[in-house]
């Protein structure tokens, strides 16, 4: 049983982790006030708002740039990241996706919380690294790869 347990034990943090960035990728782009370079909610006025207030602000500047095209962007990142490591596919390399994205959204926009356990962003940081360190052994697409490249070559 205690074999078992530690076999699935990343799963829940997958379902989780997976579940929350496709909803959030998904909030994202049917969100028309966010998807908007200024007014009320729009990413725009999110990202000058905390722009001096962020550890590197020259991130928040590229942002400004294109607003909606970053807004866009981030989403759909969000949205493969999060049906990346749901599946099991590239795990590895959809954690390090969402571990990206947390580090982005903890250095510009939550960089500013205080004390810093109030942000999530960094949370969202940590909870990345087993799933790039281990990546989805189990019940996923990349053990089902796995396995039959092994019966190929065996």
């Amino acid at each position: 049983m205690r074999e078992r347990a530690a076999r699935y034990a990343l799963l829940p943090l997958r379902v989780f982790l997976g579940v929350t960035f496709v909803y959030a990728g998904l909030d994202k782009l049917t969100d028309s006030g966010f998807l908007s370079a200024s007014g009320n909610g729009s990413i725009g006025e999110l990202m000058r708002g905390v722009r001096d207030t962020s550890a590197v602000p020259v991130l928040v500047d590229w942002a400004l740039l294109s607003p909606v095209g970053f807004a866009v962007l981030l989403a759909i990142g969000e949205i493969a990241v999060g049906l990346g490591v749901l599946v099991g596919l590239l795990t590895r390399v959809a954690a390090t996706g969402g571990a990206l994205i947390s580090l982005s959204l903890w250095l510009t926009v939550s960089w500013q919380v205080s004390p810093y356990y109030y942000g999530n962003d960094l949370a969202y940081l940590m909870a990345w690294i087993p799933l790039i360190l281990a990546g989805a052994p189990y019940l996923s697409l990349d053990s089902l790869i796995r396995s039959r490249r092994s019966r190929r070559t065996a």
